[in-house]
């Protein structure tokens, strides 16, 4: 696991989208096309704006994201599909190939099969990630699941997550926050080339220590990055505090 740690979340959002970009660019003269995941959060504000000005060719990119709420409709202002096609899709100059929504509306575990019947065939060349406060990587919340063959299930959200997205502003209140979502498994994440892993703010602190400095366990699901080839965590000051 490489660490890199910036002065601002500006200057390490731009510095994960470029390192991240170079990656896609490197992917596209290869074969022509590219495969990437997204992640969605505050986390992410920076990173996302800083790629979608990127210089890729969008129309050869398939993209899937991480994780979105069961029974969430895309109106609603938390809804993750709603979040990345305003933020992101929105704002490319050109639409890429495809991007696959994960709609947690209908019958879940259909929807599970389909995305990973879709996933299957499409090695992943970036995946853009966060941590979250109790650990997570997308919503598997501790203890993950680090063996599971699924690429996609339903998991409960535990509270400290579910406190973090209210925190976060995403809902009026505690009660409000959704207490089971779809998420991308640990190791169909683990499965992509390249791990680009955005991680800004104090509260990230103590949940960035354990997944660095701590063992690889399911207790701190983002220890298991410990474990991946290529994985980089972009950090501004406060979320690194904790570091030795």
């Amino acid at each position: 696991m490489n660490i890199r740690i910036f002065d601002t979340k500006q200057a390490m959002g731009e510095s994960a989208a470029a390192d991240g970009a170079k990656a896609i660019q490197d992917a596209l003269a290869e074969r022509g096309r590219a495969n990437l995941i997204l992640a969605t959060g505050a986390s992410q504000f920076e990173m996302l704006a800083a790629l979608a000005r990127a210089d890729v060719d969008w129309p050869n990119i398939t993209i899937f994201h991480l994780d979105e709420y069961v029974a969430m409709p895309i109106t609603h202002p938390a809804s993750f599909r709603r979040y990345l096609k305003e933020r992101f899709v929105d704002q490319l100059p050109k639409p890429p190939a495809a991007f696959h929504y994960i709609d947690g509306e209908g019958d879940c575990e259909v929807e599970c099969g389909r995305l990973g019947e879709l996933i299957k065939p499409c090695p992943i060349d970036v995946a853009f990630i966060g941590i979250g406060e109790n650990g997570h990587l997308a919503f598997n919340d501790p203890p993950a699941d680090f063996e599971t063959e699924r690429p996609y299930f339903v998991v409960e959200l535990d509270e400290a997550c579910r406190r973090q997205q209210a925190g976060e502003g995403w809902f009026a209140i505690l009660d409000e926050v959704p207490r089971k979502a779809i998420t991308m498994s640990i190791p169909r994440i683990l499965a992509s080339r390249k791990i680009v892993c955005t991680v800004p703010d104090e509260r990230k602190a103590q949940a960035v220590r354990q997944a660095v400095e701590g063992p690889v366990t399911p207790d701190v699901p983002a220890s298991v990055l410990q474990r991946h080839a290529d994985a980089t965590l972009y950090l501004d000051k406060p979320a690194a505090s904790l570091l030795s």
